[in-house]
């Protein structure tokens, strides 16, 4: 299982909030589990957020008022008889904190604290939604979670990504309105999480390899593209004339066994191929590498190999996320210095 501690460095370096004042205390304190994590980096967004002043935007009302604002409802005004009072019933914009953000963030802390996360973290929870008050909640389980964020509203995107994780991977509700801990975030959600955080941290200790995630396009003669599936890459990096397209895979079992003998996922294998021969169809005066990057497991045989495969590099690594996090970084520089040589 990966140290929580080294979950919060793939959770900073993937939501790029590593350097942000409001987290750096939380990075020395000690976790027993992942919930107890977001919870505190919830708590420590909310507090940043009221020392700049909660975020407010336009946000639709509606009401009697003494003079037209917005759009008269005729049909209430009516049925309600404002108009002896000399008053109307009006649909109209008001500029307030109690946004949808805002919502998000207040209903995922007053869910946290049903669950049973440490009395330390419910206080500073508490002392956190007080700041919330003219916030009303929100149905977390029913809501859209798309959000496009702005100029205005990026401060958020770091928080409502940890509600997301809090309310869809690690605080359960249950029937009789508590709220139980899992013990571990999904694969699924993990995955998703390790190719963040690998791209992301290329993108901020090599700026000079471009880190990106980016389509490849298919090697077509002449036919449309339209019903061809998107080959887009984990990670991308580049320098000169070398490329190095890199797939993140987190498994709970990184090989297949075939006849007694430990394989790379045959699958693995035919979409690293592919992506490395479409990008050197495209880009044919550069050299282009391929490496399958696994998250390493307690399997007694890893993904090991270093291969040619029709004039193209195509290497499989596995990556410890099992060590404290400058071992980490070691494994990741040293990809580079094999596939680069940066000046």
């Amino acid at each position: 299982m990966i140290p929580i501690r080294n979950v919060y460095y793939m959770l900073a370096y993937a939501f790029k909030a590593l350097n942000e004042r409001e987290f750096s205390r939380v990075d020395v304190e000690d976790f027993e589990n992942v919930a107890e994590l977001c919870a505190a980096i919830l708590t420590s967004g909310m507090e940043s957020l009221a020392r700049r002043g909660i975020g407010r935007g336009f946000v639709g009302a509606s009401g009697e008022l003494a003079s037209p604002r917005g759009k008269v409802d005729v049909a209430e005004t009516l049925k309600t008889q404002s108009k002896r009072q000399k008053r109307v019933y009006c649909d109209f914009d008001e500029f307030s904190v109690d946004t949808k953000l805002n919502r998000i963030v207040k209903s995922t802390a007053e869910l946290a604290l049903r669950s049973p996360i440490s009395q330390t973290r419910k206080k500073g929870l508490r002392k956190a939604l007080a700041y919330f008050a003219d916030v009303s909640t929100i149905d977390l389980y029913s809501l859209d979670w798309r959000v496009r964020f702005n100029a205005n509203t990026k401060t958020y995107q770091t928080l409502i990504a940890i509600c997301n994780l809090l309310v869809h991977d690690l605080l359960q509700s249950e029937s009789a309105g508590g709220v139980k801990l899992a013990s571990f975030i999904d694969e699924q959600r993990m995955h998703r999480l390790y190719e963040k955080f690998l791209l992301e941290y290329y993108r901020k200790h090599f700026p000079k390899l471009n880190a990106q995630s980016k389509n490849v396009p298919w090697a077509l003669d002449f036919e449309s593209d339209v019903m061809l599936p998107m080959m887009k890459t984990d990670v991308t990096l580049s320098s000169g004339d070398q490329i190095l397209i890199v797939d993140a895979k987190y498994y709970e079992r990184s090989t297949q066994v075939q006849y007694g003998v430990n394989k790379l996922h045959s699958g693995n294998l035919y979409q690293i191929f592919s992506y490395v021969k479409n990008q050197q169809w495209a880009n044919k005066s550069r050299r282009v590498s391929g490496l399958l990057l696994y998250a390493r497991t307690d399997e007694d045989v890893l993904p090991e190999g270093d291969y040619v495969i029709a004039g193209n590099r195509i290497a499989a690594r596995s990556l410890d996320l099992n060590v404290e996090f400058p071992k980490i970084s070691e494994q990741l520089d040293a990809i580079v210095d094999d596939f680069f040589a940066l000046n």
